[in-house]
This record gives C-alpha cells, sequence and structure tokens, in this order.
C-alpha cells in the first residue's frame, strides 16, 4: 500500500545568508500554505543584516514550528543544506523539502508534492521563473560526463513525471529513508554540483522523478541569456571556482560507485570549462574571471590525488514523525 502523505511529517528546509528581504517573501508564501508543513527549518549562514529579526517576527504568525539555526561562520549553501537535512531527520522528519531563500512557495505545492510522494521518494517539482516564464531544470546528468544533458525532453506525457537522475536543492523533496541511506548533502563543496551529486545517490536507491506540478516561484532576477527554450544564467567568481573544483568531489563520488570514466570524465571537464568561457563572454559580456576557473581546475586537481578522501556516511536511525 502507498505511504498515506501527512502534511505535518513534512520540515520545509531553508538555507540563507544576507537577504533577508528574499526570506520574508518566503516567509510570507509559507504563511499562505494550505496545507502547511509539521516544521520550518531555517539555517542562516551567518548573515550579518536583519535576518534574526525577520525569522522573529513570523514564530507567531506563521502556523508552523520554526527552527532556526544561526552559524558561527559561511559554510555555503552546501553547508547550509547539509546543517539543515541533519537538524530536519532529528526531529523525525518522513518528508524534507528543501529550497533555497530565492523562492516562494505554491499554496498548495505541499499537497501536490505530498501527492507524488505516495509514488516516489525523490521528487523534484517544477517552479516559475522570475519573469513568470516555465524554468526548464536540465534532470539527467550523463554520469561518464558527469555534466547535465542540455536536450533532455521538456515536455511531459500524460503520466505527469520523467525519470531523473539528479537533484536540485530548489525544491527536492525526499524521504526520509533515502536521506538515511545515502547521508547528508557533502557540506565540503560548499557550492555547486552538491545538489546533482545528492539526486545522482538518491537516485541510485530508489525511482526519482521530476514531475509536472508547479509549486515554486524565483523571487529573484538574474541576468540571462535567452537561448529559446533554455537559458543561461549570469555567474560569479565565486562559482566558476567552484564548479570547476568541485568536479573532484564528483569524480571521488563517482569512483566510489564503479561510475567514473576517466577519459570521458575529462571531456565533461572540458565541456565545463567552455560553457563557463560562453557564460563570460556572451552572458556576462566579460573576459575577466578565466583565473577562477584555472584555480579550481588546480585546487580540484589535490583534492582528487587526496587519497584519505571518503563519501557522507549513511545516518543512524531517528524515530520519524509520522
Amino acid at each position: 500500500m502507498p505511504e498515506v502523505f501527512d502534511p505535518a511529517s513534512a520540515t520545509i528546509v531553508v538555507v540563507t545568508y544576507n537577504r533577508s528581504a528574499l526570506l520574508t517573501r518566503l516567509l510570507t508564501s509559507i504563511e499562505a500554505m494550505d496545507p502547511k508543513p509539521g516544521h520550518l527549518v531555517i539555517v542562516d549562514n551567518a548573515s550579518v543584516d536583519d535576518t534574526t529579526a525577520v525569522v522573529d517576527s513570523f514564530r507567531e504568525r506563521i502556523g508552523t514550528e520554526i527552527v532556526y539555526q544561526r552559524l558561527a561562520e559561511n559554510t555555503g549553501g552546501s553547508g547550509g543544506f547539509s546543517e539543515g537535512v541533519r537538524l530536519a531527520y532529528e526531529l523525525g522528519s518522513t518528508w524534507l523539502w528543501i529550497m533555497d531563500d530565492d523562492v516562494e512557495v505554491i499554496a498548495d505545492g505541499l499537497a501536490r508534492m505530498g501527492h507524488w510522494g505516495q509514488r516516489f521518494q525523490s521528487v523534484q517539482g517544477r517552479r516559475y521563473d522570475f519573469d513568470g516564464s516555465e524554468f526548464y531544470w536540465q534532470y539527467r546528468l550523463s554520469i561518464p560526463l558527469g555534466i547535465p544533458i542540455p536536450f533532455a525532453p521538456a515536455g511531459f506525457d500524460d503520466s505527469g513525471y520523467r525519470e531523473m537522475n539528479s537533484g536540485c536543492f530548489e525544491g527536492m523533496f525526499i524521504h526520509r529513508d533515502i536521506v538515511q541511506r545515502i547521508g547528508l548533502p557533502d557540506p565540503r563543496f560548499f557550492i555547486y554540483w552538491d545538489d546533482s551529486v545528492y539526486g545522482w545517490l538518491a537516485s541510485l536507491q530508489t525511482r526519482s522523478a521530476i514531475v509536472n506540478e508547479f509549486v515554486l516561484r524565483r523571487t529573484r532576477e538574474i541576468k540571462q541569456w535567452d537561448m529559446g527554450i533554455r537559458h543561461l544564467n549570469a555567474s560569479s567568481d565565486a562559482y566558476r571556482y567552484y564548479i570547476m573544483r568541485n568536479r573532484a568531489h564528483m569524480a571521488h563520488y563517482f569512483q566510489q560507485h564503479g561510475a567514473y570514466r576517466p577519459i570521458r570524465f575529462r571531456i565533461g571537464t572540458a565541456l565545463t570549462f567552455a560553457k563557463e568561457l560562453i557564460r563570460l563572454l556572451l552572458v556576462e559580456r566579460k573576459v575577466r574571471g578565466t583565473s577562477n576557473l584555472f584555480r579550481g581546475i588546480r585546487d580540484g586537481r589535490a583534492i582528487a590525488r587526496d587519497k584519505s578522501w571518503q563519501p557522507m556516511q549513511p545516518l543512524q536511525p531517528v524515530e520519524s514523525a509520522a
């Protein structure tokens, strides 16, 4: 029998950093949700703005219990999500809905995700972009290359879902049983590739699906290059560094599961490098920033040679709230 979804058994996990205005919009949307989750975990990456005051202002009005954790230092999205998933798991949550602070939730989004949770244990909903357009997320990875497949079909048939082997922390909906088996998100990534690898690890444990349900809306405008059905977003020097460095962490995970193909993975690294150059030239319209790509490659080589590297470990069982 499929597991009956109980909204009170779900926890929304949010990571925020110095974006209290965006966090306010997200919390306002959670206040309007019907149904609401049992808990809301907010991990604050050592913000220096008024984030703490914003969270406190919602405690009595949001209609769900808030667990607020302010970290002593900025651990990046990866560290924040690792801590947030840990807290939600230890609360006994059956379902964890993971998201950044620059989205807002569609009012019945949790019910929509819970419906699909009766069939799948790792689910990705869809979201609207800042301008209201339908955002296309590359939901399949080429494992030999270690890159998203940009031409994976965008449409859905009557089933309403497509199988995926990736993940995105802008809306990943995952069952605690999968979290227990694959462990926490790896904080060593800091930013980039962390959710892709986590979703891939989940897909090794269960059928994972992106579903044709719009449950989130982005609230932050990002400069883009419109390629028709696809968009290429602007980036940052930090992203350029970590997108290259973290391929070494990705390679380690692939090696752990017998999926690493050295030559093809190097081709994927070269394609990633080329994509970032295109992003610099055509989206951001500048040439400065390439040094961060080379620094990432250099530091990634040190990670790749690290014989002591170990993956994140499975978690100890904790009683579920369901």
